[in-house]
């Protein structure tokens, strides 16, 4: 299969250059609203959310 004959991941239609890999601007929001609202998921060990915040672990050998 050709990259011209992929089809959108969202609604299956052909791509458009401007947008690939989707279709248009809406299939393309969708899937990052997709991303943003958690619904997909890399595998994984889940991650404290406070990691992420920019608090810093403390060191072990500072106890």
């Amino acid at each position: 299969m050709t990259l011209s004959e992929r089809k959108c991941p969202i609604c299956r239609k052909p791509r458009v250059t401007e947008f690939t890999p989707f279709c248009s601007k809406r299939c393309r929001d969708r899937d990052l609203l997709q991303w943003l609202d958690d619904g997909y998921a890399l595998p994984g060990q889940p991650h404290d959310p406070e990691d992420f915040a920019g608090h810093e672990k403390s060191n072990p050998q500072d106890d």
